[in-house]
């Protein structure tokens, strides 16, 4: 009896453990973004480019296509010569980050698109209208507007889980058209934590791409005002 009392014990103690190893939200480990993954990547990455003279393990986009989406690694021109597999919280591995590259030119670097923020812009952009165009509620900006969610067919307002913290994203829409997650919220945080000078006309989404594993994708480029507050630059 003291017997099957010790291994239900040990059973329940596993399976709190277990349970300890999922962060908020209670996401598996191997859908965060680790620092070692990104790592292993980024020497592959290097390795590929050293043996290839200069070439990137990349897949071929569009030149319109959005800065921070615009270079996927094509891991097969990696694994398994420079990287034993695909990373777990991969796209390729079943995960849920898209692997890119940032500053091809000068500096390759890896880092995460959160594919599950290109899953609600899928979903809204089908509902949208036959036109193309989402009904609008509010004008948030010049050439900038709040969808009418409840029109599109939607319970609520939908917005997006931040990338960077535990708020949610609203989704705004241009003129166009086309939909985005607005950034302004974290833009804004990392504007009051900055030494950096920034001035108006310069595109501060660098402080999410310098400071975060994860890029800003599917976003509007934003400048500040004369207040150093995040606006909407949309003639960049």
């Amino acid at each position: 009896m003291k017997n099957v009392k010790l291994i239900a014990v040990v059973i329940m103690l596993t399976a709190f453990l277990a349970g300890c190893g999922y962060k908020s939200g209670y996401e598996p480990e191997n859908l965060l973004p680790y620092e070692d993954q990104l790592n292993s990547v980024q020497n592959a990455v290097d390795s590929f480019r050293e043996d290839s003279g200069g070439l990137l393990p990349i897949k071929t986009r569009d030149q319109e296509t959005d800065q921070y989406i615009k270079y996927p690694i094509d891991f097969s021109k990696i694994v398994p010569s420079k990287l034993g597999e695909a990373p777990a919280n991969s796209f390729e591995a079943g995960g849920i980050y898209q692997y890119v590259l940032m500053d091809v030119e000068n500096n390759p670097t890896v880092k995460l698109v959160d594919l599950r923020i290109a899953d609600t812009l899928r979903d809204i952009n089908y509902r949208k209208g036959i036109n193309g165009y989402g009904p609008v509620a509010e004008t948030i900006a010049e050439g900038v507007f709040k969808l009418d969610f409840k029109k599109m067919g939607y319970n609520k307002e939908l917005s997006v889980q931040s990338p960077y913290s535990d708020i949610q994203l609203p989704i705004i829409a241009t003129g166009d058209g086309k939909i985005y997650v607005d950034y302004s919220i974290e833009l804004n945080r990392m504007l009051q934590e900055t030494e950096e000078e920034i001035n108006p006309g310069d595109d501060i989404r660098f402080l999410l791409t310098d400071n975060f594993a994860i890029v800003p994708a599917y976003s509007l480029p934003y400048t500040v005002n004369e207040k150093n507050e995040p606006v909407f630059m949309l003639n960049k």
